[in-house]
């Protein structure tokens, strides 16, 4: 038996913004150096959120240079254009990373209900 007493058994208080004991339980698991802020970033990084116009047409960009890059000529003009021209008609490598990014947010939709 021992002297102190029993041993109150810990409750887990619910998160004050997502309403979660399994949330509160993950963050305090991430926390880094007892930086809790830190660790509800990371958490909010895995829950899809709609981006703006302008972001959108940087990502498009970024996606178009970098599916040209894969073609295996060596002149970029052409590189680029024939992935434009792909991106037009709908099948270039560009559309099927936007495509696979959409798959992704569809499939994560059952986190959107935090924000």
């Amino acid at each position: 038996m021992s002297r102190r007493g029993n041993a109150e058994e810990k409750t887990v208080k619910s998160n004050p913004i997502y309403r979660n004991r399994l949330v509160n339980m993950l963050v305090n698991r991430i926390l880094k150096h007892g930086k809790k802020s830190f660790a509800y970033q990371i958490i909010d990084r895995q829950v899809p959120i709609e981006i703006g116009s302008t972001q959108g047409k940087a990502l498009a960009i970024h996606w178009l240079l970098g599916a040209s890059q894969k073609h295996p000529s060596r002149n970029m003009a052409f590189k680029l254009s024939s992935e434009l021209v792909d991106a037009a008609k709908g099948s270039g490598d560009a559309i099927c990373k936007k495509e696979e990014t959409h798959r992704m947010a569809e499939a994560n939709r059952a986190f959107a209900h935090f924000h």
